[in-house]
């Protein structure tokens, strides 16, 4: 065989494509023969590959080449993307097994300490904190929404999730991506068993899975780094986990009984616990509330010597009309008047949650006026899943999670508007809230309800929901479908048959339950919330 240092190498004609012209032949061997002359390039495929990947082959940009040896293999990817999500499952499951929130006695202790010897992460940024009974998700998503048409890097933090506990953790509008997560567990963890330890030698608890997944937030919020955090409260607000911010601008959402074990039997009660996040000197914006309510506000505004801005009196939704896809709706503010802005999602009470929404980021910004574009831009393209969310059509499929009488009644006002064909719900809930609240609410804007039942613990009986159920709705009204799946089945067969010749289209809304809103999402295939 030839030496291939030799100046002429026959054997290279292999390389060269019959077809090829043969200018761009010769011009091709020489090339070759000058690369592996003694001195030059010593490995012959190494020639081959530099002549191939120059502009003659490749075009003007060689880099092409490049960029199809270098591409990642798909089954490898696979394989390493499977590896990080079942290592996020892992850390999930591990912190899970920790005391919940409601377990632990009211304390911001655990979680300063922890955040104290990581060198207070969260102060490297400044924040919007959210509090109320309903509405601080979609809220809070419009709000994110608009700072990061404004240019801003943002973090979200919001409980609980719907597909993966990654979404509690978002990041420029994305879930934190499954590395980011394992990397801050990673660097948080050891400063957790530090605080577990501390707190124990002490007489108290180790840490919740509430306090360690706020710790993880506002740690992966100073690493990415952000520009502003906004972050709902996990229950309550004076003693979450999350109110060792000094939030720039605090945000009060309707505020109704619910969770009454833990922050009251009263709306007043309630009130006094969430109105804990207003900081001395900051901001409050206030969604309408009960006139005891407000009367609760004005106190802890003049006590905090902070400024207050509420809804009917500072700024409102002044109109709203329906639209393809969502609505059109007009805010006023003290600076502005936002007219006919877009908003893709449906429902009056999301209208009110926008000019909650674009309130904040005024008062956020100092109250400088934010332009059309921006907020057309982001309202457009906001999204809140779970919330009278569409999965599927034919018949029409609705996801909510509304699981109090106030969320409920707002559901069924949005139901009424858009959808004003046959309807039936899909029902269950957890043993701990107003079941027969929500049903009462429930009952007048649907034709028949289907019950199903809820994993876990804290599920309520699919027979003591029916019970109920009987008593409101009446027997006939009532079915029963233990299994998620044959349940919507059976919803929908039930809708499409009360009105055959209904000209609008018949629905089934499935409501009652963040968890059940999440199980029904996977089982009818719905987008991961989130993802990139």
């Amino acid at each position: 065989m030839a030496d291939r240092n030799e100046k002429h190498i026959p054997s290279n004609q292999q390389h060269i494509p019959a077809d090829m012209d043969p200018r761009d032949a010769q011009v091709i061997l020489e090339a070759l023969a000058e690369d592996v002359k003694p001195g030059g390039v010593d490995d012959y495929d190494e020639a081959l590959a530099a002549v191939l990947s120059s502009s003659l082959i490749a075009g003007p940009d060689p880099s092409v080449v490049a960029d199809i040896k270098t591409t990642p293999d798909p089954t490898q990817q696979l394989a390493d993307s499977t590896a990080l999500e079942t290592q996020v499952e892992e850390i999930y499951q591990a912190v899970m097994r920790r005391a919940p929130e409601h377990r632990v006695q009211p304390s911001l202790e655990r979680v300063q300490y922890a955040l104290n010897l990581m060198g207070d992460p969260q102060k490297a940024y400044r924040s919007i904190h959210i509090t109320g009974t309903n509405g601080k998700t979609s809220t809070a998503r419009m709000i994110e929404a608009v700072l990061r048409e404004q240019g801003l890097r943002t973090g979200r933090f919001t409980s609980p999730h719907l597909n993966t506990v990654r979404e509690r953790i978002s990041i420029d509008g994305c879930a934190i991506s499954p590395v980011d997560f394992v990397q801050t567990w990673e660097e948080v963890e050891p400063f957790i068993e530090l605080t577990d330890s501390w707190s124990v030698s002490r007489g108290g608890p180790a840490m919740s899975f509430f306090e360690v997944f706020t710790v993880m937030a506002y740690s992966a919020f100073a690493m990415a780094p952000i520009d502003v955090a906004i972050v709902e409260v996990g229950m309550g607000g004076r003693w979450d986990a999350t109110n060792v911010i000094d939030g720039d601008v605090a945000v009060l959402m309707p505020v109704d009984l619910d969770h009454q074990k833990w922050l009251g039997n009263t709306v007043e009660e309630i009130a006094s616990e969430k109105l804990g996040i207003l900081k001395p000197g900051k901001v409050l914006v206030s969604a309408l509330q009960q006139p005891s309510v407000k009367t609760l506000i004005d106190a802890r505004v003049a006590e905090q010597r902070a400024q207050l801005f509420y809804y009917g009196e500072d700024f409102e939704l002044t109109s709203r009309e329906q639209a393809v896809g969502g609505q059109l709706v007009s805010v006023r503010t003290p600076g502005a008047f936002y007219e006919d802005v877009p908003l893709a999602m449906l429902g009056r009470y999301q209208g009110f949650n926008a000019a909650v929404a674009l309130m904040a980021v005024e008062a956020f910004f100092y109250g400088h006026t934010l332009s059309a574009d921006v907020i057309e831009h982001a309202l457009m393209s906001t999204r809140s899943p779970g919330r009278l969310e569409i999965v599927k059509g034919s018949p029409v499929v609705i996801i909510d999670a509304a699981h109090n009488p106030h969320g409920a009644a707002a559901t069924v006002e949005a139901l009424q508007e858009a959808f004003p064909g046959p309807r039936v719900a899909l029902y269950s809930a957890y043993a701990d809230k107003d079941i027969e609240g929500v049903l009462g609410v429930m009952e007048p804007a649907f034709a028949a309800l289907v019950l199903t039942q809820m994993p876990g613990e804290r599920a309520a009986d699919i027979e003591t929901i029916a019970d109920i159920a009987r008593s409101v709705f009446g027997e006939d009204r009532v079915h029963i479908e233990p299994d998620l799946a044959n349940a919507i089945a059976r919803a929908a067969d039930i809708a499409e048959s009360i009105d055959p010749d209904s000209l609008a289209p018949a629905s089934v809304t499935v409501m009652g339950s963040i968890m059940l809103a999440a199980e029904a999402r996977e089982l009818l295939g719905a987008h991961n919330v989130d993802e990139s």
